[in-house]
């Protein structure tokens, strides 16, 4: 373990964007209690990761994992971390071998582990395991799986307002017009998380910048730094005047502090890489989820199949503005926005806030499901399973898969 924290400690420019973490309150499972629990000094808790500490989305994980045995005064050697685990057979061989050193509860962070992970709660019934973005746990009819995620969606509508306001500061000082005013956005995968993810922030922006537009442009990778500098150096070139991600790496904002470009990251604090330009990430707290569930262990309560918080639970965030490069008024406006989604007040995709081929959204139904996800006049976001299923091509967005 101190093996793990070395290099977590060495990996360039992420432990200052770590460094700011919010202390995750503990929640009450909402199932009955499920047995007696384990004494913490028997715990011993497992985590497979698709990246390492150098990878952003990997690195916030490992902090919430930290988060976690600080808050419940855990040891280092009460946890074993797998990195660099692929989306293949070699994610099963890892939670297999985690289950076979004595791990009680094994978390896994990326979309397509969730095969490997599910096949693996099938063979070993007594142990917990916990997977983050999927959603297949409700319907695997196993009792000792569960998804989990956050609101991101609500971060990201937050990061656009930042970039909104940015934009009208260049509008206003006339380094733009409004009829270019169009972002770029650097995606991974289109994934109904990935287009949830960029949806809300074109609704962040737009909703103090109106004439705002954006273009999408997919890497079909979760993290590699070349595409991600390529796809933004390509957004720029075809006229985007400030560029966001959902791609793991600081690739985009790399390409953009070189072009002299405004830019909105994800998972981390991109000022390292981008002092000049980096505005804010949208970012989630993950110790809030781990603390929640590795305290259900010692307690004995069953862990939610289905978990997803916000900004009201304090799982999502944006990294600390870059004041040197923000609009005049932001910090006021973000509280601002911050305070409504927390309160419930503002819904991310309200309907009346975006069309789809001209005309307001009344109804959405899902691969052939009853399920209706348009009511009170918005878009019920993470409400009936813990990963986005946001997947509705808006006007004002244009996306290019090739």
């Amino acid at each position: 373990m101190e093996e793990r924290k070395m290099k977590k400690a060495l990996a360039i420019g992420l432990a200052a964007a770590m460094a700011v973490t919010m202390t995750a309150p503990v929640y009450a499972s909402d199932d009955s209690e499920s047995g007696a629990g384990i004494a913490k000094e028997d715990l011993k808790i497992g985590a497979i990761y698709i990246g390492d500490e150098n990878e952003g989305y990997t690195a916030a994980h490992m902090a919430g994992i930290d988060e976690m045995v600080e808050n419940l005064g855990l040891d280092d050697s009460q946890v074993i971390e797998k990195t660099l685990i692929g989306e293949d057979e070699g994610c099963y061989d890892a939670a297999a071998d985690l289950a076979d050193q004595g791990c009680q509860i094994i978390f896994a962070n990326s979309f397509g582990h969730e095969t490997y992970i599910l096949e693996a709660a099938g063979e070993y019934p007594d142990v917990q395991f916990c997977h983050a973005t999927g959603t297949q746990a409700a319907a695997s009819g196993l009792s000792n799986m569960h998804n989990y995620f956050t609101n991101i969606y609500e971060a990201r509508y937050v990061s656009g307002v930042v970039a909104g306001l940015k934009l009208n500061e260049m509008i206003e000082d006339g380094t733009i017009t409004e009829d270019n005013c169009k972002m770029g956005y650097v995606g991974a995968f289109p994934y109904a998380e990935v287009i949830s993810g960029y949806t809300s922030f074109y609704l962040g922006a737009k909703s103090v910048c109106p004439s705002v537009t954006m273009e999408v442009k997919y890497t079909n990778s979760w993290a590699s730094f070349d595409l991600e500098k390529e796809c933004a150096d390509a957004l720029i070139s075809d006229g985007c005047v400030l560029i966001s991600q959902h791609a793991d790496t600081t690739g985009a904002p790399t390409a953009c502090e070189a072009a002299g470009v405004p830019c909105v990251g994800y998972n981390i604090d991109m000022t390292s890489v981008a002092p000049n330009e980096a505005l804010t990430s949208a970012s989630m707290d993950w110790g809030v989820y781990y603390t929640y569930a590795v305290q259900c262990m010692l307690d004995g309560t069953a862990i939610d199949t289905d978990w997803c918080k916000g900004f009201s639970d304090g799982a999502d965030k944006i990294t600390p503005l870059n004041e040197k490069v923000v609009a005049e008024g932001t910090d006021e406006k973000v509280k601002e926005i911050e305070d409504a989604l927390a309160d419930g007040s503002l819904h991310v995709f309200d309907t009346s806030t975006f069309t789809v081929d001209g005309k307001e959204l009344t109804t959405y139904k899902k691969d052939g499901s009853d399920t209706e996800y348009i009511s009170d006049g918005y878009f019920h976001e993470s409400e009936y399973g813990s990963a986005p299923a946001f997947d509705i091509a808006i006007d004002g967005i244009t996306s290019i898969t090739e």
